[in-house]
């Protein structure tokens, strides 16, 4: 696989990611964030199952525990987040893993980031910003939360990327989301799980998320960082919030202000401009 078909693979993960934000915000109307991540995330590891027997042996146990762990941490706090915190918030202190995985790469690994990552981490992140309206309500636990779960993101993206060099990378997202399940199910169940008129009323976005926003992004973003590194992989995935804008307008009717197309062209510049170095 080219470097560029890995990025392709990466934007094709936030147009999902784009469509399905609006079915993980509208599940928590009739479950719980626990029993939603332990649903999803089985989900998605008994989608994944086959797939990942096709690649034979086992994946890297140790980082995937730690990616598991990550993903835990981070899906569940954004989750438990979602539900207080502002739809304007939510969208740009989640973009925010774009600046948190180069530095991460500088402080654990020692792998300083080209100038180009950094001055693309800087466009995302402001385009994700005017995106959101150019503003930030005021602040709660919520957000807070959200902000924090920016930085699981960051820390299972770079796990991710060491994980690669085991070339077995659906194995991993399998043993990823069986690790997170594994964790949210007792939460889940201690929290009460919610009724079955419930669960039958989200179970198209539980489905939707747990098998496109989970196994299918997740797999393909596994597979895409063998052969791009985690920041470079993260500025990709900003555009998530530019997909998302893209089908409030096309399903919404929703319109974009100046300002709205203004941080839309910040994010495609970031795009663009680390498309212009080099690609490891």
């Amino acid at each position: 696989m080219t470097a560029r078909t890995a990025d392709l693979l990466v934007l094709l993960a936030a147009l999902i990611w784009g469509l399905a934000y609006l079915a993980q915000k509208t599940a928590m109307d009739d479950i719980g964030p626990y029993a939603f991540v332990a649903m999803r995330a089985t989900i998605a590891a008994l989608v994944l199952v086959p797939f990942a027997r096709r690649e034979g042996g086992l994946p890297p146990l140790g980082l995937t525990l730690f990616g598991g762990v990550a993903f835990f941490a981070a899906v569940t706090i954004q989750q438990v987040g979602i539900v207080t915190a502002s739809v304007t918030n939510t969208a740009f202190l989640t973009a925010i893993y774009v600046v948190v995985a180069p530095v991460m790469a500088l402080v654990l690994w020692r792998r300083a980031a080209g100038w180009r990552i950094w001055a693309g981490a800087g466009l995302a992140l402001a385009g994700a910003f005017a995106l959101a309206g150019g503003r930030l309500d005021s602040f709660g636990i919520g957000d807070w939360l959200v902000l924090a779960s920016s930085v699981g993101w960051a820390g299972y993206m770079l796990i991710t990327e060491r994980a690669g060099h085991a070339a077995r990378p659906l194995s991993y997202t399998t043993g990823v989301f069986v690790v997170v399940a594994v964790l949210a199910w007792p939460l889940a169940l201690m929290q009460g799980l919610p009724p079955l008129a419930g669960i039958a009323r989200a179970l198209p976005e539980v489905l939707f998320v747990g098998i496109f926003s989970s196994a299918v992004t997740f797999g393909l973003m596994a597979i895409a960082m063998r052969h791009i590194p985690a920041p470079r992989a993260a500025i990709l995935l900003a555009t998530e919030a530019l997909f998302a804008a893209l089908f409030a307008a096309i399903l919404l009717t929703e319109r974009l202000p100046p300002f709205g197309w203004a941080g839309a062209a910040l994010i495609l510049s970031a795009v663009l401009l680390i498309q212009t170095g080099p690609r490891r």
